[in-house]
């Protein structure tokens, strides 16, 4: 069996990539990884679905037994990938979607090579201050924080293989799905399939 890729999705906060996400697992069946955070839950988030919900002590125990493949302190909160569920994921051949933060995308890069790193922008920083704005969840003060992360976030975008804009949803989504199903007919992808093929190949060279 082929095994799954890993996926990860970043990009600034506002840039939309938490709804692409959604629909990249509603409309393809992708596996997505619930992260784990100390923040507080959004109105109409439940525990286990668009997070797990942590204490700063609950997080922190998680991480001295090496719990996740990544975490990162984001805005006074922190942010993990669970390791577990990823692995178990990927060798059931299941193409798993991490959406998290550049540091976090970065150090799974590091631990896991093929890891597809793909970077959600807006078509401008003027929509993205307007998206954030917009969403009316958040007070003057934390926006500024966000537009200021950006900024730093900006700098390692030469780090993703891949920067998709989201100026059209629809498109922005087609468009992710097109690079996954594009990066598993790479070679370094495709390893067990060439040795098979060869393997079948010399046999009827054989039979001759």
């Amino acid at each position: 069996m082929e095994k799954g890729l890993l996926v990860v999705i970043s990009g600034f906060s506002g840039s939309g990539k938490g709804t692409i996400v959604k629909q990249l697992v509603e409309k393809y069946g992708y596996s997505l990884s619930i992260s784990a955070t100390t923040r507080a839950p959004r109105e109409g988030e439940v525990d286990g679905r668009e997070y797990y919900f942590k204490t700063v002590d609950e997080f922190r125990s998680l991480i001295d037994y090496n719990g996740f493949i990544e975490w990162a302190q984001y805005v006074d909160n922190y942010y993990g990938t669970p390791r577990k569920f990823v692995e178990k994921e990927m060798e059931a051949g299941k193409d798993v979607i991490l959406e998290i933060e550049v540091q976090g995308a970065l150090a799974v890069k590091e631990q896991y090579p093929n890891a597809v790193l793909l970077f959600i922008a807006p078509p401008s920083a003027e929509e993205l201050k307007n998206r954030l704005v917009g969403r009316g969840t958040e007070d003057s003060a934390t926006i500024q924080k966000r537009l200021s992360r950006a900024v730093e976030e900006s700098e390692s975008m030469n780090n993703y293989e891949y920067i998709v804009i989201n100026d059209d949803l629809e498109e922005c989504v087609q468009d992710v799905h097109s690079i996954i199903v594009g990066e598993h007919s790479k070679t370094n992808n495709k390893l067990g399939f060439m040795e098979q093929i060869k393997k079948e190949l010399a046999l009827f060279k054989k039979g001759e």
